[in-house]
């Protein structure tokens, strides 16, 4: 069992970064590849990036490479995306999961609550 819940989420201009933090619980983590997706109004969840449970393998959307990037702590138990050059298009809930297979798809085992990123023109 593992529960994660995600914080850093808010309101930020175009051009601008935040940084979303999920922290897991239980004590197979580091058994578990990770995930951030997003869901904007009115859209499809969408897979944003993972990584794999090591830390060694890392997936990007082509519409966030380049600008954000995934990392974890296994040690601490955490999950980071930080995101850089922020657009308006970024907007949406960003969803933290874990999965116990790689993530390649919008299936995961585990998801958090969810956090709102907002970014004004």
């Amino acid at each position: 069992q593992v529960q994660l819940v995600e914080s850093g989420g808010g309101q930020v201009q175009a051009g601008g970064s935040l940084r979303l933090s999920c922290a897991a619980s239980g004590r197979t983590f580091s058994n578990y590849a990770m995930g951030w997706f997003r869901q904007a109004p009115g859209k499809e969840r969408e897979l944003v990036a993972t990584v794999s449970w090591n830390g060694g393998s890392t997936y990007y959307a082509d519409s966030v490479k380049g600008r954000f990037t995934i990392s974890r702590d296994n040690a601490k138990k955490m999950v980071y995306l930080q995101m850089n050059n922020l657009n308006p298009e970024d907007t949406a809930v960003y969803y933290c999961a874990a999965n116990r297979l790689a993530i390649t798809s919008l299936k995961a085992d585990y998801w958090g609550q969810g956090t709102q990123v907002t970014v004004s023109s």
